[in-house]
């Protein structure tokens, strides 16, 4: 073998800020050399350590960047030719960022602002964006702020640039008033965050030729809060997410007794009835989004929708609160009216100037529960310093009592009655393990995580046995509660007391998953796939985590493995459902529609754990839709 070419000073030791690219370095051997032997890449001047060339070594391989050609002798691939240029055109391309002002960066090290400022302002940001000046931000505070942001919903990434999603940018919109910048500055910040909205949504418009201009604002209104990143792993079409929240603008009480139906609406927009049904509950009901919807039921399957914030709910909490004040007054002297009496009143002034006297039903059996949600608000309302706010919190803090001994049916009535059946049984025996399981997924059901919380500490103290079990519900309770951090941290303290447990570090590569660290996740799961290659669940795991970033041929590789060694296991009616989704990623549609109806049939014969199977079944039906949407006959194959 002749002399060898060697890459640059600038590839082998970058700046001490930025990583070595060992990619890189390998690829450029490779792509400058008739071939390598191992040894050229562990001594000088490339130097690679040893377990890290053979994990970056076996990473090329497998992509097909490269290859073992002859004992000892490795050449590239064509393909490893073009990645190797796509890995040099970002070394030398030099792109010239902005970054924020004086006034932003002097206040404080507040990272996440910085971040979301630069990524915003720069359409995307590299993590060694953040290492060098003006920031000089370290290695473990970056990695922090990042996956928070990543967790909160507001950065996604995406072959290593992080990306500013919508929620992301009502976020970055917010910090700006945290700062002393000029109102104009906030305003056409705003601005831009608008204009890239609504450069989408008009050509939306266009296509479907939405005019009237009452829609065009409630749809404008909610794109700009729902973000379609929460839901764009099972509903994979932006224009659907569209219709669906289009299906919501056109049904708003304002134009009755104009209503579009379910059917109406799939067939003219050409959206699957079974797909617009189920996200249109799952945005109203569910705790999906932040935004809170009403509907108002005006007959067998017509339904109005309108959300907080909006006038027509600033109208009704006006009124409400107005009615709930003036009886709270007149209570003082002797003239105050029952609960019943409070809403006939409210009832009679919405359905003279703001509702159609049609709604006047409906609107009944909203009341309670709207009023109990606007007695939450101010409850959770934690300054109380002007007058108005302290009468305010004084008017309504007895206002769930009233309710409840209105015998009114909400939600909150039926979880404390479930809850205090619970507690009752626990007093006869406070040792049963399962009365507390009882408690926690009642909690849960109705998302009371401090309560679980709580409820988890005491477990700890009366079954110490159970320590495991206990601490992983804790980390899916604060998974729950959107602190995947919190939640990881928990399952690595286990982790210390006991190494050897291999399930432990199974969860571990789920929530390294869930914080965006795919590689982490993955060596995780290839070494316990080693460790216990007879153990299917592993396979499963992989295969899943495999399929939240996208690399969906794997997955099935990794879901066949586990079939095949445990063809009868409790897991297995998901593992063949998610093989068929991978299916319908890759446009293989009848082995999606084999896959995801062999899931069906097996998912339909549990008897226990239901949520879970109505959970599964729903999916399926989903992707099945989907295919359907295809032309493709479902019942053919």
């Amino acid at each position: 073998m002749g002399k060898l070419n060697y890459p640059s000073d600038e590839i082998l030791n970058p700046s001490k800020q930025l990583r070595k690219n060992y990619d890189h370095i390998i690829l450029w051997m490779l792509a400058n050399n008739e071939s390598c032997e191992w040894s050229n890449f562990e001594q000088k001047p490339v130097e690679i350590p040893i377990s890290t060339l053979s994990r970056h070594f076996t990473k090329l391989i497998l992509k097909g960047y490269i290859e073992k050609y002859l004992r000892g002798q490795y050449r590239i691939t064509p393909e490893g030719k073009k990645r190797f240029h796509e890995l040099s055109k970002e070394k030398k391309k030099q792109r010239k960022l902005s970054y924020p002002p004086n006034v932003i960066l002097k206040r404080g090290r507040n990272y996440s602002h910085w971040i979301l400022w630069m990524i915003y302002n720069n359409g995307f940001c590299k993590r060694s964006d953040f290492l060098e000046e003006p920031f000089s931000i370290n290695q473990s505070s970056l990695s922090k702020s990042l996956n928070s942001l990543i967790q909160k919903g507001y950065l996604i990434k995406e072959n290593k640039r992080y990306i500013i999603t919508q929620a992301g940018k009502s976020e970055y919109s917010k910090i700006l008033l945290n700062y002393n910048l000029d109102r104009q500055i906030i305003l056409e910040e705003e601005r831009k965050r608008i204009d890239k909205i609504t450069t989408k949504t008009s050509e939306f418009f266009g296509k479907f030729n939405i005019t009237d201009d009452h829609v065009k604002f409630r749809f404008l209104n909610m794109v700009l809060k729902l973000d379609y990143s929460e839901v764009k792993a099972i509903l994979k079409e932006e224009e659907d997410f569209y219709k669906i929240l289009l299906f919501i603008s056109i049904n708003h009480p304002d134009f009755y007794p104009d209503y579009l139906s379910f059917e109406e609406f799939s067939r003219f927009y050409e959206i699957e009835k079974r797909i617009l049904n189920f996200w249109v509950n799952e945005i109203i009901y569910s705790d999906l989004y932040n935004l809170k919807f009403f509907n108002l039921e005006i007959s067998s399957n017509k339904y109005y929708y309108f959300h907080s914030g909006e006038k027509l709910e600033k109208i009704l909490r006006a009124i409400t609160e107005e009615h709930i004040a003036t009886n709270k007054y007149l209570e003082k002297f002797g003239r105050s009216g029952s609960l019943n009496s409070i809403i006939d009143n409210i009832l009679e002034e919405l359905c003279e100037n703001i509702f159609n006297k049609d709604f006047k039903e409906s609107l009944r059996e909203l009341l309670p529960k709207y009023i109990k949600y606007l007695a939450y608000k101010i409850e959770i309302k934690k300054e109380l310093t002007e007058t108005y706010d302290k009468l305010e919190g004084i008017i309504w803090q007895n206002m769930t009592d009233i309710i409840q001994s209105q015998s009114f049916e909400t939600l909150k009535c039926q979880y404390e009655e479930k809850i205090k059946e619970i507690d009752k049984e626990i007093n006869l025996s406070p040792k049963n393990y399962e009365l507390y399981n009882s408690k926690i997924r009642t909690l849960l059901y109705f998302n009371q995580y401090n309560d679980v919380l709580m409820v988890l500490e005491k477990m700890m103290e009366l079954f110490p046995e159970n320590e495991i079990d206990i601490m992983i519900k804790k980390a899916f309770t604060l998974k729950k509660d959107k602190n995947l951090e919190a939640g990881l941290e928990t399952i690595e303290n286990l982790l210390e007391k006991y190494p050897k447990d291999n399930s432990l570090h199974n969860y571990k590569a789920y929530w390294l998953s869930y914080l965006g660290r795919k590689q982490e996740a993955l060596e995780i799961l290839q070494d316990l796939v080693e460790k216990e290659p007879e153990k299917g669940l592993y396979y499963d795991t992989y295969g899943e985590i495999l399929i939240t970033f996208k690399e969906y041929k794997k997955a099935i590789e990794e879901f066949q493995k586990a079939i095949k060694i445990d063809p009868n296991e409790w897991f297995i009616h998901q593992t063949y459902i998610k093989i068929g989704i991978c299916y319908t990623a890759l446009e293989n549609f009848k082995l999606a529609i084999q896959n995801l109806k062999r899931g069906k049939e097996l998912t339909s014969k549990i008897i226990s754990d239901i949520e879970s199977k109505n959970k599964w079944l729903a999916i399926v039906d989903l992707f099945l839709a989907e295919i359907e949407e295809q032309g493709y006959l479902l019942d053919s194959i």
